[in-house]
This record gives C-alpha cells, structure tokens and sequence, in this order.
C-alpha cells in the first residue's frame, strides 16, 4: 500500500464527498493502482477528466502510482487549450455524434432538432451503450456515473442537470456545440436524414388545415414522417434562438 496526495479541480468536486471537496487530501492506493484507477475509485469518471498532472507532469491514465505522488486532476479546460498537454487519450474524436441513455430521451430528441446524430432506446443497457459508443466513436451521455467508468467507454459527459431543455445548454456549453449545429436536419424519431419534398407529394399524408396553412415541408425516408413549420416547430425554433443558434 502507498500513500498518494489527491487534488480535483472545478465540477470535478461534485463527485466526491464534501470533506474531499476543493482541497488536497492524503490516500492509500494499492501498489499497482493507476491514475484511472483511483481517480474512479474515488467516485469521478474518466470521461469527465482532461488533463491529470503527477508531480507537475502531464501523464496518462495508465500512470502507475508511487507512494508520495502529487495528483492533480482538471476537467475541460475552457478559456484556454491545453492540447500540447493532454496525454490521457489516443485522440479526439473526428466526429461530434451521441449516445444517450434511457433516462435521457428528451435531451436525444433535441439534439437531434440541433442536427446531431444522436442514438437513443429506452432498452438499452449500459454494456450495449458502451460497445455501440466503442464501435462507432459517440460519446456517452448519461446521469449514471458507472456507465462512464467503463473500461470501453472513452469520451461521455455527465450531464447533471435534470431538465431536457436545461441539459440541451449544458452539453451545447461544455462541448462548444453551436458552431456545428445544423438545425432541422435530421429526423425527430429514428435519428435519419430529412430532406425537402413538394407539397404535392405528401399533401395526402397532411392533416386539411396543415394543407391551407403551409408550403415548406421535408420527409424521414425511413419512417416516412412529414414535418412542417407548425407549433411544435415554432417551440423549437425558440430554443435555438435562446442558445443563439442561426436560422
């Protein structure tokens, strides 16, 4: 057993335990332990975790600890880049795409409305998410903390706020997600590409007032669905506006 000295920085607090909160603290780590080791051990994923400093020096997960170690440990830098850093992952993701979990539905389907890919089922299981995240390179979003401790799982968020609309900000904030929104381009309900159709293709399809009122209207070639610029629109158009999000 060794004894190693631990420091967390900003949200990463909200893991641990109050005592632990904002200040250093003394801990026993087994001989073998390594950074990711005991920095999930002591109750905060991976996933949330940029940057990790052992004795001043930028390492990875797989840094081995040593009795007298100084830990430090950040969460995504925001005003400035840390990239020459980073060592605790192989790379980022080309890709901004997602994985929510079965609590998540709402936030899916808005980040969906923003344009992006975002899978969601509410049967799910935690080991399929991770192996779908693994497989296709999403990021996981989930308010379950294991779910972020999985060994397959490489990039996920947390998302603490309960709210869909709220989680929407969240996660538009944390991952500086309004320059790639493409709003209104995929699919609300199976996540596909829409594209534009005359209205003379679908009117059949369109309730009569829907018919009288538009004459903009795009289809889902997998669900067949049809949608317009109705109410339900005109929510979510508001949403986007409020996040400043261009038309």
């Amino acid at each position: 057993m060794v004894i190693a000295t631990f420091r967390f920085y900003e949200e990463l607090n909200d893991f641990l335990p109050p005592e632990r909160r904002k200040r250093q603290f003394d801990c026993a780590c087994a001989r073998a332990a390594t950074t990711k080791h005991m920095i999930e051990a002591l109750g905060v994923p991976h996933t949330e975790v940029e940057l990790v400093l052992v004795n001043g020096e930028s390492v990875g997960f797989d840094r081995q600890l040593k009795g007298g170690d100084r830990v430090a440990v950040f969460p995504r830098f925001e005003t400035f880049d840390v990239a020459p850093l980073l060592r605790v992952r192989d790379r980022p993701l080309r890709v901004t795409r997602f994985v929510a979990d079965a609590h998540l539905g709402g936030l899916a389907n808005l980040l969906r409305m923003a344009g992006f890919d975002t899978l969601y089922d509410n049967g799910f299981q935690d080991g399929e998410i991770a192996d779908i995240a693994a497989r296709e390179g999403r990021i996981v979003l989930t308010r379950d903390r294991d779910l972020l401790k999985r060994r397959l799982v490489t990039h996920g968020c947390y998302v603490r706020t309960l709210k869909p609309a709220q989680q929407l900000r969240e996660i538009f904030d944390r991952l500086e997600l309004a320059r790639s929104a493409r709003p209104f381009t995929l699919c609300l309900d199976c996540n596909a590409p829409l594209r534009a159709i005359d209205k003379t293709l679908v009117q059949d399809r369109l309730p009569p007032v829907v018919r009288t009122r538009h004459e903009r209207f795009s289809t889902c070639d997998v669900c067949r669905r049809v949608f317009w610029e109705g109410s339900h629109w005109r929510r979510m158009r508001a949403l986007l506006d409020e996040m400043g999000l261009p038309e």
